[in-house]
């Protein structure tokens, strides 16, 4: 039988992959021996940590890891079920490259793998990935040995670590003075059904805090029979929506399938953005600094290019340093290990903390949201309306023959309308505005993996935001009006 082509499922960031024809016990096997030999014994690593997610295929698939490890003399410590940022607090807490089994919000049949060094450093295209994938082949293809004969396997524990990530967390944002707050929690049958009653409950042995729990969905289950658990895509919301206004909660919170993202509904039942939750994370992080101590221009936060306009805004008037950089987990954790900063925050609700070892997890953006909310008065909607200053169309994907040839065309137009352009990430065409000529912006970029063109346009005003969208999108689709 011919080994699976590695190269078609190990992409920039991690690993993703259909089981079993892609990825299987001898895959996971092969690809745990690789990293033994690329991450691990470089680093002089005693073990690696190994977690999974709720997927039928995820336990088999981490142990055969776990012993393609072991077979280079490493020790594998298995935590068993647990959300990616708690794979992240363990291999940060105890200061080893870690293993986490997970296809996130991908369908039933898919199964995969983020890879970290120790630290909850990342492991990427450029930083070990493609060693990783390159030995895995040659295992696979039997040009290179699994193991050694000359050492001593290492040994396969077991070991739970949620009561301490939950109590770490907890540590981090103080809950103790909040007012009673109705929550609703959409898990999506992922791993959010497993780690918020630790975190937001007593099941972690943690002090009760003044919460109203309404749960959703927070049975295991990795073949997603409610909705897909990507919070991302609208109509995933809508039953936490509907549940939100049923019940009279002052909030809803939404987890993807490893429960690393976290996306907010405020008391109507709307969804509050992404962009906010990070102007108003960003905002309580460079207060925190100030009250330590810390100038605040010597506060860093960064945000990606598609982040709105409003959080380079609201971290100027805070008096810190924006950071704009590329959309990406690995291109945020590597610029706020470069820069120091304390806080950075993605359009897509990932959100990463320099206390939680420049990782991402959305609990902790969690914890904030509910901390902010339950010591003031107003409901959640007027609260965030400083952070959410203007018209946003959301990411519209178009396919097209010729993303390089397109994206000209709308640069010609850009050009002509007086806009400024970047290129950090895509195109970025800037309209400054001024004497009652609205501000607008818009980010073009062309998918990694698919023929996608990806448009995200922001404006003053829901009008200009109309119009330029419908202007670019019939440029990208060749409707020009």
């Amino acid at each position: 039988m011919t080994a699976p082509v590695l190269a078609n499922f190990i992409k920039a960031y991690d690993v993703r992959g259909v089981v079993p024809d892609q990825l299987n016990v001898d895959v996971a096997y092969a690809i745990g021996s690789a990293f033994a030999q690329v991450v691990a014994l470089p680093e002089q690593a005693k073990a690696v940590v190994v977690g999974h997610d709720m997927r039928p295929s995820s336990p088999e698939l981490s142990r055969a890891f776990a012993d393609g490890v072991a077979a280079h003399g490493i020790d594998a410590i298995l935590i068993g079920l647990c959300s990616t940022d708690g794979l992240y607090y363990a291999s940060g807490a105890l200061d080893l490259p870690g293993a986490m089994f997970t296809a996130s919000h991908n369908p039933a049949q898919y199964n995969g793998i983020k890879l970290c060094r120790a630290g909850a450093r990342p492991v990427g295209q450029d930083s070990g990935l493609t060693d990783v994938r390159d030995l895995g082949q040659a295992i696979l293809d039997g040009g290179k040995p699994f193991a050694r004969d000359d050492l001593e396997p290492g040994t396969v524990t077991e070991r739970d670590v949620l009561a301490d990530y939950a109590a770490f967390l907890r540590s981090l944002v103080d809950l103790s003075q909040i007012r009673p707050l109705k929550v609703v929690v959409d898990a999506g049958n992922g791993m959010g059904g497993h780690t918020v009653p630790a975190v937001l409950g007593t099941a972690a042995g943690l002090p009760e805090l003044p919460l109203e729990v309404v749960d959703l969905y927070f049975e295991l289950d990795g073949t997603f029979p409610n909705h897909e658990a990507n919070p991302l895509e609208p109509e995933n919301l809508r039953d936490l929506q509907a549940a939100v206004r049923e019940h009279g909660a002052d909030i809803g919170l939404a987890f993807d399938g490893d429960a690393d993202r976290c996306f907010v509904v405020d008391e109507r039942g709307e969804p509050v953005s992404p962009s906010a939750i990070t102007a108003m994370v960003a905002a309580r992080e460079v207060a925190r600094e100030v009250a330590a101590g810390t100038p605040a221009a010597d506060v860093g936060i960064v945000y990606n290019a598609i982040s709105s306009a409003a959080v380079p805004e609201i971290i100027a008037e805070s008096g810190a340093r924006g950071i704009r950089t590329r959309v990406g987990h690995s291109f945020i954790k590597a610029q706020m290990a470069h820069e120091g900063a304390i806080f950075g925050g993605e359009h897509s609700a990932h959100y990463y903390f320099r206390d939680f070892w420049f990782a991402d997890t959305g609990m902790l953006a969690a914890l904030h949201v509910l901390a902010a909310l339950g010591t003031q008065d107003e409901p959640l909607s007027r609260f965030m309306a400083a952070y959410n200053r203007y018209a946003a169309s959301g990411e519209i994907n178009s396919t097209v023959a010729d993303a390089a040839g397109t994206t000209e065309v709308v640069r010609e137009w850009a050009g002509g309308q007086g806009a400024e352009f970047d290129t950090l990430d895509g195109f970025t065409a800037t309209h400054r505005g001024g004497d009652g000529d609205p501000m607008w912006w818009f980010n073009l970029r062309p998918s990694n993996t698919e023929p996608l063109l990806r448009l995200n346009v922001e404006a003053a005003d829901e009008a200009t935001m109309e119009r330029v969208r419908d202007d670019v999108l019939a440029l990208v689709r060749g409707e020009a009006r």
